[in-house]
């Protein structure tokens, strides 16, 4: 497996583009399935986790072209000719479970195996079922497989989310763009991923209200027509990339970037002592005076601090001036990367889903393990601003998420470079 090495202690100065957001992709490909014209999506970023949903729709029938070095996606599904989502796709990624609302609210059935994805807890499916059973679908659990029908069609309902939960929000959403009559989904989730979804599927003939509130309304219709949409911003990518000149120092400019998309994240930077500013064309980031100021975290749905960012937002903490205390309350088994970072010799105490983050003057190089996608991100940072060279191993989470990160990460002044696997 490939390996990062990172040598620390340069500060970074330049510019870095900010790619298509990966979880907005991975839920407007699927979305293909609800019609028979061509889908075109714009800004897409060239990642393996993309490649993983390609062929997965292909094993539906759907034909998928990368176009302009991957940044161009042309999707068609004129027919479905499988209606098995199969377990050896599937399983490689969470967001695969998506093409379930969509097939079935298109063919009436569909057999989806149960999803997998980064190890940071159970993430049941249990709020997608519901959400379809809502809109009149038949749902077995067999062998595994999720097996889903509707022989009449869905039909409009009421689905109300007991906790916000942005994927079946987005299944729930798809599905009932092709539902007779009205669904109204409560305490929808409203990241901009969900709102990015919406306009996708407006432009395809779908009549959504209420986007980006806990309250959506979808008239059904009868068929989508095809579409050309530009992938949101990655505002993952953009706040993770914020956070390297805030740690190594230097005065970086995220191309692309957005505020109103981590408004909650700027908000911490700015507390912290990290000066963010609205430029031309994207963000302006660097540090005030010196090291950042330890600061409390506290995660939470959109608009709150993005679980996504967590992990990076550690690594800051790591070398801040005084005691940061990050709570995690979105996903148990969060802090995986605690001990690697304890490793480079960082203090940090967890308690459940509690970490208690005392600064240190200088993390140390060190061997280190990506244990998941985010996490693997959060070593990198740490590596840039600690003494000698750590090496961040098991890397391939980072590919299912970072487009070519230390490409980006080098044109800034960085001394990172990757190492093949065996």
């Amino acid at each position: 497996m490939d390996s990062i090495i990172v040598t620390g202690g340069n500060a970074l100065n330049g510019t870095i583009p900010i790619a298509g957001a990966k979880n907005a992709c991975l839920t407007l490909m699927p979305a293909t399935l609800l019609s028979e014209e061509p889908l075109t999506l714009t800004n897409a970023p060239r990642l393996s986790d993309i490649k993983t949903m390609q062929l997965l729709l292909e094993s539906l029938g759907s034909e998928v072209t990368a176009l302009n070095d991957g940044k161009v996606l042309a999707l068609s599904s004129g027919t479905i000719t499988n209606h098995v989502a199969d377990y050896d796709i599937v399983r490689k990624m969470r967001a695969s479970i998506l093409v379930l609302g969509p097939m079935l609210a298109r063919e009436g059935h569909a057999v989806v195996s149960l999803p997998g994805g980064c190890a940071i807890g159970a993430r049941p499916v249990d709020l997608h079922l519901k959400a379809l059973e809502a809109l009149g679908a038949e749902l077995e659990l067999r062998d595994g497989y999720v097996h889903a029908t509707a022989r009449s069609g869905l039909k409009g309902g009421r689905i109300t989310f007991p906790m916000v939960s942005v994927g079946a929000t987005e299944n729930a959403l798809m599905a009932a763009t092709l539902a007779r009559g009205t669904t109204v989904i409560e305490n929808a989730a409203c990241e901009p991923e969900i709102t990015d979804l919406a306009h996708c599927l407006q432009r395809m003939g779908a009549q959504i209200e209420g986007e980006g509130t806990p309250t959506i309304t979808i008239q059904g219709v009868d068929r989508l027509s095809g579409a050309t949409h530009p992938v949101v911003t990655d505002r993952i990518e953009l706040g993770t990339y914020m956070l390297a000149p805030a740690i190594t120092g230097g005065e970086v400019t995220l191309e692309g970037g957005r505020l109103e998309l981590v408004s909650a994240f700027a908000e911490k930077l700015d507390e912290a002592g990290i000066a963010v500013e609205t430029v031309e064309n994207g963000l302006k980031v660097s540090r005030r005076n010196g090291p950042a100021r330890a600061v409390d975290v506290r995660t939470a749905p959109f608009p709150g601090f993005p679980t996504d960012l967590q992990a990076q937002m550690m690594a800051l903490l790591c070398t801040a001036d005084g005691v940061s205390v990050l709570e995690e309350t979105i996903f148990e088994n969060r802090f995986m990367h605690a001990p690697e970072l304890i490793r480079m010799g960082a203090q940090i105490d967890v308690q459940g889903g509690v970490a208690r983050v005392t600064g240190v003057e200088r993390l140390r190089g060190a061997q280190v393990m990506a244990t998941d996608l985010r996490a693997s991100v959060s070593l990198i940072l740490a590596g840039l601003a600690a003494e000698g060279e750590t090496q961040v191993n098991r890397v391939y989470h980072l590919d299912r998420g970072y487009e070519r990160v230390e490409e980006k990460l080098a044109a800034c002044g960085a001394a990172i470079r990757r190492v093949a696997g065996e």
